[in-house]
């Protein structure tokens, strides 16, 4: 497609002022960006990107990701141009009390955006999940003459991204996993918040990207868009993920603070912005000026996407004819729909006092659920033999093999857990990964991002405690469920045996709307009779009465989670037998918990029973809320040591008798 000078020119300022003045009002944000990248911005969305204004969601469209959302107003203004859900109105009200036009991109806030970004790096890492769904989906359905699964993930990067350590991860993956429907155009304009790049960032970047195995591409003239346009093509044509570096000017056509640093991260000022409309010839008022021309250019995006989008509907049609029970399954994939029975037959573990490790039930509920669940798609950072990731029953994700559904991230938590959202954003798989619960401090931003965003994705955690022994406290995890447990949105949940492992899987994959979190064990834990014992299903509720031990009116509650569920266990039956009524709790979520009605809540810790015990293996931080001022909690607020586990728990509190001590101190006390 080839567009006069004169209207691409007029619609590349127009992106440029809609954003400077939409800055400007809000007095607020950052004009440098989209006014440096408004024609690399026009180039890929009105000569390349295959979207439909009027479903965002179509599912075989291309994925644009603004990486640096902090240039959020370069995305909104394309968004309206080309006529998304979002008016002129919206853009006025950038950065104001419920907009739709945040200071950064938010999904399920703005028609369009496909991934909430901001902090740098994250949508890199984000491409690369996308990129991986879909690979793996086209290679599972497309079949001879029906390429139903097609589609290109681009991102807009910056400096900023490309410093992060996450960046240097994802690419790494990406080249080797030769993902070529990934291609990222770099606002290359060597300039940051402190100034010039050359203080901080004079590595040669195109070198390293085609070390890591992809295709380089340079364009001079950022604002150059046949070069771009050029570019983009020849991206498209190579099997390597590709970078396209664009040399741009941040804050173009601002008289003074073009190239500087005072362009990035603060409004230009009106004089400032009346000098560059100036410069670009364009009218000083009135302010978020659109010429008719420019939204009849724009809006053709409408019906060019509406006939994308009938000719994919019409291919699928054929598919259908031919395939009809792949057809089916995609149908059902995309939609984000369970299959009927998925949860039926999970596995149902027998009493066994020796026990086994919650990590070990978690292998094999989630190889249980894979055959019931295709969707189903997730690895490791180069621990998958100590996390029980690996569905047996396929292949690695690799090259040679995109249909595989293991998947090996390396040593790469940052970039694993961004790409893990980029899946869940991108649909038609039910993604996870894992590692060690004290690593999840490399995962963090991702997993907060993913309780904002609203994405379902699913992180396995093992190792959860000091009861990994003898590593020490490098790799002993004692803050880390307070810390995720302070994310809103985020389920947390530690479940105490095996068959509170399968049900935590059953809330994970129905939970659609958030992201859900396990905390698992290394060692060995009792698997409870549940004949004895309530149904594990009460989990799903976030603690429940595993046991009411005595006859007489309730006089103490011992609660915990995970692992130490066997022992207030121990201690109860201890206290019940010197005739203490006692009732044993399993806590494995608080956030569950919360969830449900104050009724329920009350049936399970009645608030007229003030002695109370919590058993955690970490630290205090939040137990206050159920135990109450009288209460008394067992949990580990120092760092661990190097020991065996069995020697940690005892020299750290964590025994039966130490639970019998605390709850007839506090019954001496506060009787009940």
């Amino acid at each position: 497609m080839t567009d006069s000078k004169d209207i691409q020119n007029l619609a590349i300022n127009t992106i440029r002022f809609l954003s400077a003045d939409a800055v400007q009002k809000a007095n607020s944000g950052h004009p440098g960006m989209p006014m440096g990248a408004a024609a690399i911005g026009y180039t890929l969305w009105m000569r390349h990107l295959r979207f439909n204004p009027r479903n965002p969601s179509w599912p075989n469209r291309d994925r644009f990701v603004l990486s640096g959302g902090h240039g959020s107003m370069l995305l909104y203004s394309l968004l309206h141009l080309t006529g998304y859900d979002l008016s002129l109105d919206d853009i006025r009200q950038f950065r104001q009390w419920e907009s739709k036009t945040p200071g950064h991109p938010e999904c399920f806030l703005t028609p369009g955006v496909e991934v909430t970004t901001g902090p740098l790096g994250q949508g890199v890492g984000n491409t690369i999940g996308m990129a991986i769904a879909e690979a793996h989906l086209a290679a599972i359905y497309n079949r001879p003459e029906h390429e139903i699964i097609n589609h290109f993930v681009y991102a807009i990067v910056t400096d900023g991204d490309l410093m992060e350590g996450i960046s240097y991860e994802a690419a790494s993956l990406a080249g080797h996993f030769r993902l070529g429907k990934l291609i990222l155009l770099y606002d290359d304009n060597r300039i940051s918040i402190d100034g010039s790049t050359d203080l901080t960032f004079t590595e040669d970047r195109a070198a390293r990207f085609e070390a890591l195995g992809w295709q380089i591409l340079n364009v001079q003239d950022g604002n150059n868009v046949d070069a771009i346009d050029e570019a983009i093509q020849n991206a498209k044509a190579d099997p390597r993920p590709s970078l396209i570096l664009c040399r741009t000017h941040i804050g173009f056509g601002l008289p003074t603070k073009q190239d500087t640093s005072k362009a990035h991260g603060e409004p230009a000022g009106e004089e400032e912005i009346e000098g560059a409309k100036r410069n670009l010839g364009w009218p000083l008022k009135p302010e978020f000026h659109v010429p008719e021309k420019v939204y009849e250019h724009f809006r053709q995006a409408i019906d060019r996407g509406e006939e994308l989008e009938k000719h994919w509907i019409d291919a699928v049609k054929a598919y259908s004819r031919e395939h009809p029970e792949l057809a089916a399954e995609l149908r059902r994939r995309l939609s984000g729909e369970l299959p009927d029975g998925w949860d039926r037959n999970l596995p149902v573990f027998e009493t066994n006092p020796k026990g086994e490790a919650t990590r070990t039930a978690s292998g094999k509920v989630i190889n249980a659920l894979a055959p019931k669940l295709p969707e189903l798609i997730g690895g490791s950072a180069d621990l998958t033999g100590s996390n029980k990731t690996w569905i047996s029953d396929s292949d690695a994700f690799q090259v040679d093999n995109p249909q595989g559904r293991n998947l090996y991230w390396g040593i790469r938590e940052h970039s694993m857990a961004a790409a893990v959202n980029g899946m869940a954003a991108h649909g038609g798989l039910i993604p996870y990964c894992s590692t060690f619960l004290v690593f999840s401090d490399y995962m963090r931003p991702a997993i907060r991002l993913s309780a904002l965003s609203r994405h379902p994705s699913i992180w396995v955690f093992t190792h959860d405690s000091i009861g990994l022994g003898e590593d020490g406290p490098t790799h002993q995890p004692i803050e880390h469920l307070a810390s995720l447990r302070a994310i809103p949105g985020l389920v947390v949940i530690r479940p105490c045996d095996s068959n509170e492992v399968t049900e935590a899987w059953r809330v994970a994959v129905a939970r659609r709307d958030g992201p859900t979190l396990l905390s698992l064990t290394r060692q060995k834990v009792p698997v409870l009779d549940r004949a004895v014992y309530a149904p594990a299903s009460g989990l799903a509720k976030g603690a429940y009465v595993l046991a009411d031990l005595g006859r007489g009116p309730l006089e103490v509650i011992l609660m915990a989670t995970g692992s130490e569920v066997a022992l207030i266990k121990e201690a109860g039956e201890t206290l019940s037998s010197e005739g203490i009524n006692v009732r044993l709790v399993s806590f494995p979520s608080w956030e569950l918990f919360e969830a449900q009605s104050k009724d329920y809540q009350e049936s399970v810790l009645p608030s007229k029973v003030t002695a109370r015990v919590i058993v955690e293996a970490g630290v205090s931080q939040g137990w206050e809320k159920w135990v109450g001022p009288k209460g008394a909690m067992i949990t580990m607020d120092s760092f661990g040591v190097s020991a065996p586990s069995d020697v940690l728990f005892e020299k750290s509190g964590f025994t039966a008798e130490n639970i019998v001590k605390k709850a007839k101190m506090i019954l001496l006390d506060y009787p009940s």
